[in-house]
């Protein structure tokens, strides 16, 4: 073969591979907003009667259904005033109405969609999300965070190649406008941890495996009680608390390690936990890591650790600036499966901020034999 022949194939062979790497990625990690995710993209004026949208298909990328609302952030008529922390505009959510979009998926993987929403009129709103086949009911009446910045995670496995994601309010109140205000929408395909990592026995434990994280502004991702959610948008934990624990990222807060870890932020129901397989009779160390997420939550904290018979409160001193300790004890297993379990003792929020509400983090949880 000619050496020039020789080369074109060498070059095709190199590009076929790249293709075919890429596809494979591709497939094997969707993590993303999903298209007008932030609603940045408007209706038409001839589509807006005020802020109602007229037309089912009005708003672009996405189908509606109902009365929706398209916001910009800010005072109201009415005296009402709308955070809209990532960007300008959000969606509203009437009586009953709805916004949908069919997303591509993998049939069989698991992914998680990250959300911010806030209720604006009334104590009991809630935000319906589904995809066909699964579906879960979120009550949005605490307020985590007082400038809107509420953000949440719901995990679901995909059943087909195109899955229809709708966000839905399941309420009827006497004025129909009321409803949930929705923004910020994204996707991430989730890698289910398989293997122990250098001998710990906790799948996960420093939670660098999680729900896609808004790069530009974070308030941390909600996590939302097992009860609620079949599928764990954090891979490996039970989310087995009354209220939801918080995902942070190194980026928008301090972490003891790695580029994540999980913030108690709703006190003793907030917990997460894990069963791992064990050993009867055996004994094992369980060493955790716990300090602030730098995001000035001041005071005394206590994690209270449980494995097998044994408990821990593990206590940490917060100056509102970051720090941690780690802290370790033993346990004996008296069957092949032991549950972990974490939760902060007391409630805590921000010093300068009574709305925003806040805890301990979590982070490096490592079980290993004890010699």
């Amino acid at each position: 073969m000619a050496p020039f022949s020789i080369l074109l194939c060498f070059v095709a062979t190199i590009a076929i591979t790249g293709a075919n790497a890429s596809a494979a990625a591709t497939r094997r990690r969707l993590d993303a907003e999903l298209p007008n995710g932030h609603f940045e993209l408007s209706p038409s004026s001839s589509n807006l009667n005020k802020t109602v949208i007229i037309g089912r298909y009005s708003l672009p990328k996405w189908e509606i259904d109902g009365l929706v609302e398209y916001i910009s952030g800010g005072p109201q008529p009415g005296s009402f005033y709308f955070h809209v922390a990532r960007g300008v505009h959000a969606i509203r959510l009437g009586n009953e109405a709805s916004i949908s979009q069919n997303v591509n998926v993998n049939p069989g993987s698991f992914y998680s969609l990250t959300f911010s929403t806030t209720r604006t009129c009334a104590q009991d709103e809630a935000l319906n999300i589904s995809v066909p086949g699964q579906s879960t009911e979120l009550p949005i009446q605490t307020l985590y965070s007082s400038n809107g910045g509420d953000t949440y995670a719901w995990a679901f496995k995909a059943t087909s190649k195109v899955v229809k994601v709708t966000f839905h309010n399941p309420g009827i109140q006497e004025e129909p406008t009321c409803g949930p205000l929705l923004d910020a929408i994204a996707i991430k395909e989730m890698v289910l941890p398989q293997k122990y990592i250098r001998g710990n026995l906790v799948k996960n434990g420093g939670f660098e495996n999680g729900p896609h994280v808004f790069k530009r502004f974070s308030t941390g991702v909600l996590l939302p009680p097992q009860l609620l959610d079949k599928i764990s948008p954090l891979p490996g934990w039970i989310i087995e608390s009354l209220k939801p624990v918080k995902y942070v990222d190194r980026k928008h807060f301090s972490v003891p390690g790695g580029s994540a870890a999980i913030e108690l932020v709703a006190g003793r129901e907030s917990a997460i936990a894990q069963i791992i397989r064990t050993l009867p009779n055996k004994f094992y160390n369980l060493t955790f890591t716990i300090g602030d997420a730098k995001n000035a939550c001041q005071g005394s904290m206590i994690v209270e650790a449980f494995a097998g018979k044994e408990t821990l409160k593990a206590r940490y001193v917060s100056k509102g600036k970051g720090g941690f300790r780690t802290v370790s004890f033993k346990f004996q297993a008296i069957s092949s499966r032991t549950r972990i379990t974490f939760y902060s003792a007391h409630y805590h929020t921000k010093l300068h901020d009574y709305g925003h509400m806040c805890g301990p983090v979590l982070d490096n949880v490592i079980v290993f034999p004890s010699h």
